[in-house]
């Protein structure tokens, strides 16, 4: 069944494959981003683009003045950057709750009441088993991370009265230019080349996602194993995986 879909962070990574899937199966695709030539390419294969800064209200809402009802709303955007909390600016701790945390709120804030008016809807946001699970050099975009997650769960249980479904999907590291982004040095890249998941791999889920509507997804599949067992029992998690949340 064809819809209505809109999703952000499109110019790059999972948000661009996933676009190209979504457009490539025939739905409506409003797609959103920064990069001008990126969102060009996506026009050029049928998506339609808006370039906005998530980071700044005004787009935010520019944004959602040219949508119309969406069925699915992808909330993928999302940056980080590593360091330990002392070493990062202000500018770098307030762009990561910006667009981590504020975007993706303030975004469902907006999306939520057309959907409720016409009782039915979908959200999946893309977070991270960082949101599960911190790492050293991560303590901030981790602490972002946790607020999505915390945020899904608690909205799936506000809307779930209006036939509107909530998905999180949960990655591990993925090779894309996230990372470049993140650890401009490449050594933690580098350091787990062997266990980065390929983004086709995530824009599947997402794709898959939107038909099954599950709760949440976590990949690798392993890592729903790793994160409750953290949560039982954090130090033997901390202790088994020191050489592995290390490697930042």
């Amino acid at each position: 069944m064809r819809k209505t879909i809109f999703i952000t962070g499109a110019t790059s990574g999972i948000g661009r494959i996933t676009t190209e899937m979504l457009v490539k199966a025939g739905h409506t695709v409003y797609a959103t981003g920064r990069n001008e030539s990126a969102l060009n390419y996506l026009k050029s294969i049928g998506a339609i683009a808006i370039k906005a800064d998530l980071r700044v209200t005004s787009d935010i809402e520019d944004v959602v003045s040219q949508l119309p009802p969406i069925d699915v709303a992808i909330l993928n955007a999302g940056l980080g950057y590593f360091e330990s909390a002392v070493n990062l600016s202000d500018q770098e701790v307030d762009t990561m709750l910006d667009v981590n945390v504020r975007a993706p709120i303030y975004l469902t804030k907006r999306l939520a009441p057309a959907m409720i008016e016409k009782n039915g809807g979908h959200f999946i946001f893309v977070g991270s088993q960082a949101g599960k699970v911190a790492t050293k050099k991560a303590s901030v975009y981790a602490a972002s991370k946790h607020a999505v997650t915390g945020f899904v769960n608690g909205l799936r249980l506000e809307l779930s009265d209006h036939n509107i479904f909530v998905t999180g999907i949960y990655p591990g590291p993925i090779d894309t230019p996230f990372l470049q982004k993140a650890d401009a040095s490449n050594v933690y890249r580098e350091a787990i080349g062997k266990f980065l998941i390929q983004p086709e791999k995530v824009a599947t889920e997402v794709m898959r996602a939107i038909e099954k509507k599950p709760r949440e997804v976590n990949l690798p599949r392993i890592m729903s194993v790793t994160s409750k067992l953290y949560a039982v029992a954090p130090v033997l998690v901390e202790f088994l995986g020191k050489g592995f949340f290390n490697k930042k």
